[in-house]
């Protein structure tokens, strides 16, 4: 089969080309991934069971003992005002070492939560 311009061409190749420029990107299109959708806003009361539920924020304090640990992510959230910061009164008049770890928690975690 011949053109107008003389070229020779295959029958049905014209519209093999053309549904291949059609379809291929439609065909890439559906590949293409779709983003989930965000989840939808908790209330206060949703929150506060979310956060009851939630393990106790956790540092890297390998080689401490546990009352200073304990003292130090007190202090630490306490600085940071989340709702695991507290003060056990009792142990930080009584116990120099979960006191020591209060101040440091409360001294380094401040001057980070700063902007």
């Amino acid at each position: 089969m011949k053109t107008t311009n003389g070229e020779r061409t295959i029958p049905g190749l014209a519209g093999r080309r053309l549904a291949w420029r059609l379809l291929l990107p439609l065909a890439l299109a559906a590949c293409a991934a779709i983003p989930p959708s965000p989840p939808p806003p908790e209330t206060p009361a949703q929150a506060r069971e979310r956060r009851a539920k939630a393990p106790r924020p956790q540092y890297n304090l390998a080689g401490y003992p546990p009352a200073a640990r304990d003292g130090y992510i007190d202090g630490c959230e306490t600085a940071r005002d989340s709702e695991w910061g507290r003060k056990d009164a009792r142990r930080f008049k009584d116990d120099p070492v979960y006191r020591m770890g209060w101040n440091d928690g409360y001294s380094i975690c401040s001057r980070r939560a700063r902007p």
